[in-house]
């Protein structure tokens, strides 16, 4: 795992829970449709996965 990630916000954390909503924040995703690219690291995966059901995940 040294490549990077492409995540997307496909859902709005409005109804998720305020732990979810600042991982999204954390993430990098403030938008709608917006796409970010992070490391493909350990610490950024768990992110992803406690937030998998509002975000699309490609490998880069």
């Amino acid at each position: 795992m040294a490549g990077k990630l492409k995540v997307t916000l496909v859902k709005s954390p409005i109804g998720a829970i305020p732990k979810q909503r600042a991982t999204v924040e954390a993430l990098g995703l403030r938008k709608m449709h917006k796409t970010v690219e992070l490391p493909d690291n350990e610490a950024v995966r768990g992110m992803i996965w406690h937030v998998k059901h509002l975000v699309k995940v490609e490998e880069v």
